[in-house]
């Protein structure tokens, strides 16, 4: 017996199935299934956070001075209040509504209902799209800092930050063609290493700051000379932290990766309370870690760093921490400095990708606003890439100029997420609870707002992120309208029953718009569809309403129950989108009795154009020719296809 011979493929269909391969049907976070992920201590999940978060080390300080001068270290206390006593608790409450990674974006989603809280999501895609994007431009841009700034980098390096800066982000791009996996054992190694680092340059600075207690007495004549009593410096300080919001990053990401957080085998898999008290725990270790090395860094580079050196052109531009490295500790401990900064920053570009790559199928597909090849890693992370390359070009790979756009994403999303916490506070907390909360947003809402007025090209580029986000959503929406959106279809006992009894005969379908509801209505329609489509008087028929639901949901369960009234009998459910509700249906019918249904329909009159914008955006219009677009798209075969009927 001869086997069959299969032809092989051809370069290109075998590019396409490695281009195209992997993409993602069932997305992570709060709509993925439980379970699906490997967990892993609270400590180690926060090395995987803090390979952003703490990875700004690298460049905070330095933009700390350039924003507030002499005046930072007083600047960044600000800072650090905000973040433990502003940013930690309300993170905590978006923990412990959003235990399964949804952020403080789904908790809008839920508070707005209808396109109002799917519109808002989509600009908050953006800003989050500007954080993340920004985070490896910045980041990638720092690491080429440090590469140049160290004495024993080649010289022909100098100059060349651009060309230097995409080589990095087209190797980040490569890592994630080729295929990237979770790699908390390495973002472990990473903090740990960079901490350690760190705190061996802050300890060695305070150090000379005691042995040379002159520049305590410089630093603070030229905090006074500048400001004139300690009320102005506090003054200035309140209104010069928002240009350090860098500082803020992480919480998000905090709470986005919940679901990798190990809890109790006890936990209750909707209200998991271990996984929220050790995801509470990683919050709090990341907050502290970093507000004392903010404060410590930022006190260091102020006192014991020239002023000019912190300009473009200086040896601290950019690498504040890295400049003391090398002037106290000598080239060798600089580099082995440098090498563990350019590790975490180049990785901190890794956890941003992710994130966009993770977040991106986590609402569109949802929506149906996210084009197919959006579900591929691949496809999506070229985008990316190039999107990367287009920013690093904008700002010259000069990662101090892209702070302000990395401020207003960070931003942007905490302002979200505190006044999510806070319209939850005041539905069901306590009364100090409200206030305090209240405050909280009140405040984010003052640093963002002050940050887009003085950094205003973040608000440009997230912008343009939004425009393209809700541009490409809404096509996307418009092309996969005739697609079934049906999740599966339930029918009670009585569904069940009428369509058992019908199977007996040619199943006859008639859509019919619920008004009255009574025996007259059902018994005028009934006449009016058999004489317009040539029912046969004696064969029996099953009327099939849908109730319009919100059409700004893609899809959904459909559930069908049956009705009785008088003698007429009633198949009633509810759906985003009525022409795809009856398409499904009729499927569902098919594939139960083995027979092709018929569904009849009396013609709309009206402007097809109208109707056509009616059905993307309110889920109905002319109702029968979009079903039987549905219907073949479905279902080729003609003669499989459930008959439509549009008479009158």
């Amino acid at each position: 017996m001869s086997e069959a011979t299969v032809s092989p493929l051809s370069s290109t269909e075998r590019f396409k199935r490695w281009f195209f391969e992997g993409q993602v049907k069932e997305v992570a976070g709060p709509h993925g299934k439980e379970g699906q992920y490997h967990t892993h201590s609270w400590w180690k999940v926060m090395c995987l956070t803090g390979v952003d978060y703490f990875s700004t080390l690298g460049y905070q300080p330095g933009i700390a001075f350039l924003a507030a001068g002499a005046l930072s270290p007083i600047a960044t206390l600000v800072l650090v209040l905000l973040t433990l006593f502003g940013a930690l608790p309300m993170y905590n409450r978006v923990a412990e509504a959003s235990p399964h990674g949804d952020g403080s974006i789904s908790m809008l989603e839920d508070l707005l209902p209808r396109w109002r809280g799917k519109l808002f999501v989509l600009a908050l895609l953006g800003f989050a799209a500007t954080s993340f994007i920004i985070t490896v431009t910045l980041s990638a841009g720092d690491a080429t800092e440090h590469i140049i700034g160290n004495p024993y980098a080649p010289k022909f390096l100098h100059g060349q930050e651009v060309p230097l800066t995409l080589v990095l982000i087209a190797a980040l791009g490569a890592i994630f063609l080729k295929g990237f996996k979770e790699a908390i054992g390495l973002a472990v190694v990473l903090v740990v290493v960079y901490i350690g680092l760190n705190l061996i340059v802050v300890v060695i600075g305070l150090k000379e700051v005691l042995l040379h207690p002159e520049v305590i007495s410089n630093w603070k004549t030229t905090l006074f000379s500048a400001h004139g009593n300690p009320l102005a410096m506090v003054a200035a300080a309140l209104l010069l932290f928002p240009k350090l919001a860098l500082g803020l990053s992480g919480f998000e990401t905090g709470v986005v990766v919940m679901p990798l957080v190990k809890g109790d085998p006890t936990d209750d898999p909707k209200q998991p309370a271990g996984r929220i008290r050790n995801a509470k725990k990683l919050l709090l270790s990341a907050a502290a870690i970093m507000s004392v090395m903010l404060i410590s860094s930022s006190f260091v580079t102020a006192t014991l760093i020239p002023a000019q050196e912190f300009h473009q052109g200086g040896k601290a531009y950019g690498r504040a921490l890295a400049f003391l490295a090398h002037e106290y500790l000598g080239d060798i401990f600089g580099t082995i400095y440098d090498l563990s900064t350019v590790s975490i920053l180049w990785f901190a570009g890794s956890s941003a990708v992710a994130g966009l790559l993770n977040i991106i199928p986590r609402y569109l597909p949802r929506y149906g606003m996210a084009p197919e090849w959006a579900r591929a890693t691949r496809p999506l992370t070229l985008v990316l890439t190039t999107i990367c390359f287009v920013v690093t070009i904008m700002f010259d790979a000069d990662p101090i100029r892209q702070g302000g756009a990395y401020a207003t994403g960070v931003l942007a999303l905490m302002f979200s997420a505190a006044v999510a916490v806070a319209i939850a506070a005041w539905r069901r907390g306590a009364a100090w609870h409200r206030w305090a909360f209240l405050a909280i947003a009140i405040i984010f809402g003052y640093t963002t707002g002050v940050n887009l007025v003085e950094q205003p090209e973040g608000i440009k580029i997230a912008s343009v992120f939004i425009v393209f986000i809700i541009s490409v959503s809404f096509m996307s929406r418009a092309l996969r309208s005739t697609e079934l959106r049906v999740d599966g279809v339930e029918l009670n006992d009585l569904a069940r029953q009428f369509i058992e009894e019908a199977k007996s005969g040619t199943i006859r379908i008639i859509a019919n718009r619920q008004d009255r509801g009574d025996v007259d209505e059902y018994r005028l329609k009934e006449k009016e569809e058999r004489w317009n489509n040539h029912i046969p008087a004696h064969d029996p028929v099953l009327f099939f309403e849908v109730r319009p639901g919100d059409a700004s949901d893609f899809s959904g369960l459909l559930k069908i129950r049956g009705v009785q009234v008088g003698n007429y009998k009633i198949l009633r459910t509810k759906s985003p989108a009525v022409p795809n509700a009856i398409a499904a249906f009729l499927l569902h019918v098919r594939n139960q009795t083995g027979q092709i249904p018929h569904v009849y329909f009396g013609w709309t009159e009206g402007n097809p154009l109208i109707y056509v914008l009616k059905f993307i955006f309110f889920g109905e219009g002319d109702t029968a020719p979009v079903t039987h677009e549905i219907l073949r798209q479905a279902e080729p075969d003609r003669s499989r296809r459930p008959a439509v009927h549009v008479g009158g």
